[in-house]
């Protein structure tokens, strides 16, 4: 064949993969004998993690999916008196709570943070020749997000802020859930119901660069992801911040964004969004990002004169370029005849005059800050709604969370140091 080959009457794709499959079977045969020849787990008693004394109970198989293929693996079982059962040496390989290898893992982890299940599963067994199923995929990689998640909460470790101005993007979007995560919450379906739970992020960045026009732009490489569906509000007399606010306290101490010497933070209109602004940092720079200021003038506009109107257009291109300029009155003035016969006429005044404050764009940019980056908008429709909301997809809470982790660990270069971590940790 190989013969054939080098003389071009065979397919060389063929000939390839042929030698790749004979390797890998090599390897595979290598790597199980030498892990089934080493005995060294097998003594008479063994403490577990939780100090409980197990004594042994034999060898155990069990087939595994690694890098190079199935292997069948011979490993040392204890039981507790109790009848409760462990191998430690699935635990020191990091093969206690699937069959896949920590290397097939990692590409789990890259695949499933992209892509479905489904089409996950299919990648792995196009690129590397192996066999995971649809639910091997889900179940390894809502493991890894879990794990993720916990590591959230308990690995804080305190940044050093990459640069003088750092900033705080802070944004929801809606995730379609399963009928039973939703039951019993108001929604926007016509029946008052509702059919997504919201996924709240918080993006992380730097601003020091230039674009073509000379306006602020993300520096490369600085952006990180924080994202879960979790509640954002807390009671009137609870001294304590919110849920999703502790996770923004974790990620900004993370990145060094709580040293920064100028904090900036960008959102839109949400309420939510600037109580926990103030609950964590009452003193940095509050804005609303140009785009979503922008939005709700063009939304009023359609309302007033009509979608298709060239009046409409026009009048709404003019109170744009107003909103840049900072001639807020101006736009108000612009409102007042319309605001009887036009709800979303008298809502965008009420926005403007709420956040007044948060819409002095001359003087951002005389600051030289960022005032719409896009990344904040994107990140929702990038980050959360590129992986959750595809065709067909319904989750529970717990499940969303896991790939929502998955994925911001993912995007924010965090992946191979986490994947790292978990091996440290196996053999701790």
């Amino acid at each position: 064949m190989i013969e054939n080959a080098l003389k071009g009457s065979s397919d060389f794709e063929a000939l390839e993969t042929l030698v790749r499959e004979t390797a890998l079977h090599i390897g595979a045969e290598i790597l199980e004998t030498m892990i089934n020849s080493d005995r060294s787990d097998c003594q008479p008693t063994c403490i577990h993690p939780d100090g409980t004394l197990m004594k042994y109970a034999g060898r155990r198989e069990k087939t595994f999916v690694t890098v190079m293929g199935d292997i069948t693996l011979l490993r040392a079982y204890y039981t507790d008196e109790n009848g409760r059962g462990t191998f430690p040496r699935d635990e020191k390989l990091g093969l206690d709570k699937d069959s896949l290898s920590d290397g097939v893992k990692r590409m789990v982890g890259h695949t499933a943070s992209v892509l479905s299940f489904k089409e996950s599963s299919l990648m792995i067994e196009n690129l590397a020749a192996l066999h995971v199923g649809i639910k091997q995929v889900e179940r390894a990689a809502e493991n890894l997000g879990e794990e993720i998640s916990q590591n959230e909460k308990t690995v804080v470790e305190n940044g050093t802020p990459c640069s003088k101005t750092m900033y705080l993007g802070i944004d929801g979007t809606g995730c379609p859930m399963r009928k039973e995560e939703t039951e019993g919450r108001k929604g926007k379906q016509p029946d008052g119901s509702a059919k997504t739970r919201e996924v709240k992020l918080a993006v992380t960045f730097s601003a020091d660069s230039r674009d073509k026009n000379g306006k602020p732009a993300r520096d490369e490489g600085s952006v990180t992801y924080n994202a879960a569906t979790l509640s954002a509000a807390t009671g009137d007399l609870n001294k304590n911040i919110s849920d999703f606010a502790c996770r923004v306290e974790r990620e900004t101490q993370r990145r060094g964004f709580d040293k920064a010497k100028r904090q900036v933070i960008i959102g839109d209109g949400a309420i939510w969004i600037w109580n926990i602004a103030g609950e964590l940092f009452p003193d940095a720079v509050q804005i609303i990002d140009l785009y979503h200021a922008k939005g709700t003038i063009s939304q009023a506009a359609k309302e007033i004169f009509g979608v298709e109107s060239d009046i409409g257009k026009q009048w709404g291109k003019e109170r744009r370029d107003d909103l840049e300029a900072g001639r807020i009155d101006t736009i108000l003035d612009k409102l007042k005849p319309f605001l009887k016969k036009c709800a979303e006429a008298d809502s965008c005044r009420k926005y403007l005059l709420k956040n007044r404050e948060r819409l002095r764009y001359p003087l951002f940019r005389r600051m030289g800050l960022c005032t719409s980056s896009g990344i904040v908008e994107s990140g929702c429709r990038h980050v959360i709604g590129a992986r959750v909301k595809q065709s067909g997809m319904h989750w529970t809470v717990r499940g969303a969370n896991e790939i929502i982790a998955l994925r911001c660990n993912k995007l924010s270069g965090r992946f191979d140091d986490f994947m790292a971590g978990r091996k440290k940790s196996c053999l701790e």
